[in-house]
């Protein structure tokens, strides 16, 4: 059930005219994006359309030398202003990001419980018995099985759409209000794919997250998102409903991708 929202929560992050430029290339364009709590903004478009990097400008992880104008506000506060300490307690505290390849943003070296509760304890300040409790109802709500064994466990004990779950529990640790995902399903098979898309919809309405998913493929979109934005070459140059814009694509790009998708009929 979607929890209640009061109208003051409805809009959770607003990126407006989102500029960014590195090595005097500009790499974003003027972005425009609104995100809302309860709901999955779809964000398209091919390699290199600068997908990611507006992720990234939200959390404030643009490399070393990028110039960055516009906004990016979280309820009242923007965040590309905000100093460097209260930006360290928005990062994985309200705004969480779950990479495209657990194999490399899990650490090889660590326990699943050991990943799971160091930033509890830093963000929310729990004591270790309280984090490890937290941390293994997380596992439960991701659906790993046995999540008391699996904490002790490290990466490379579970399989892909697994290491998927646990980085996904992982971002949810400080309950944030806006989750990035970005490409999550790109290395899983069909099956385990369609799991892991449930399960982030699923979170989405169950707590009322504000869910930007970034990925190439259409098909993932018409699964999960609410609202559907495409981007090309650093700019979003389509947004809308996602039965709109997938159904009656209204700017060229888009209906390119959309023809590029495979057809069944087809011989």
């Amino acid at each position: 059930m979607t929890p209640d929202i009061s109208a003051s929560d409805i809009t959770t992050l607003d990126i407006t005219d989102l500029r960014v430029s590195i090595g005097g290339k500009e790499i974003l364009r003027g972005v425009d994006l609104r995100l809302e709590a309860g709901r999955v903004h779809g964000l398209a478009g091919e390699s290199g359309s600068g997908k990611t990097m507006t992720g990234l400008a939200a959390l404030g992880l643009l490399p070393h030398g990028a110039r960055v104008t516009g906004s990016i506000r979280l309820g009242e506060r923007e965040l590309l202003t905000l100093p460097p300490k209260e930006l360290n307690r928005v990062r994985g505290g309200e705004i969480a990001m779950v990479f495209q390849d657990p194999a490399t943003s899990l650490h090889p070296m660590l326990t699943i419980g050991k990943q799971l509760t160091e930033h509890m304890r830093h963000h929310l300040g729990l004591g270790k018995a309280e984090a490890k409790a937290r941390a293994v109802e997380l596992l439960g709500k991701v659906r790993i099985p046995g999540p008391e064994e699996a904490y002790g466990r490290f990466p490379h004990q579970f399989s892909g759409g697994m290491r998927q779950r646990i980085a996904i529990a992982i971002a949810l640790a400080c309950s944030p209000k806006v989750l990035i995902a970005d490409e999550p399903t790109t290395a899983l098979d069909v099956t385990v794919q369609a799991g892991v898309l449930r399960l982030l919809r699923g979170l989405c309405d169950e707590l009322g997250l504000a869910v930007l998913l970034v990925t190439h493929d259409l098909g993932v979109m018409s699964a999960v998102a609410d609202e559907v934005s495409v981007m090309k070459d650093g700019l979003v140059v389509e947004s809308g409903p996602r039965g709109r814009v997938l159904r009656e694509p209204e700017h060229p790009y888009t209906r390119s991708l959309l023809d590029s998708l495979p057809d069944a009929e087809m011989r």
